[in-house]
């Protein structure tokens, strides 16, 4: 029963840091790169830009460090 247990926990954390790099690929690297490289609409509102990057690495920093301390609970 431990392998399955294990094995759904490694299963999650997974998951969580698979999420946690999408969000930080679509909320902060993106946009970013879309601003610098002039990809963005000129209408767009840069302060936007500076909030919802970091908000963004600050949640899939969250969601990583989740999947992390999932991992931790792993049956010996």
């Amino acid at each position: 029963m431990r392998i399955i247990a294990n094995e759904r926990l490694k299963h999650t954390a997974s998951w969580l840091n698979g999420l946690a790099t999408a969000l930080i690929a679509a909320g902060a690297f993106a946009p970013t790169a879309a601003l610098l490289y002039g990809f963005a609409s000129t209408s767009t509102n840069r302060t936007f830009f500076f909030v919802a990057a970091p908000v963004c690495i600050g949640f899939g920093l969250a969601l990583h460090f989740w999947g992390r301390a999932l991992l931790g609970r792993l049956l010996n």
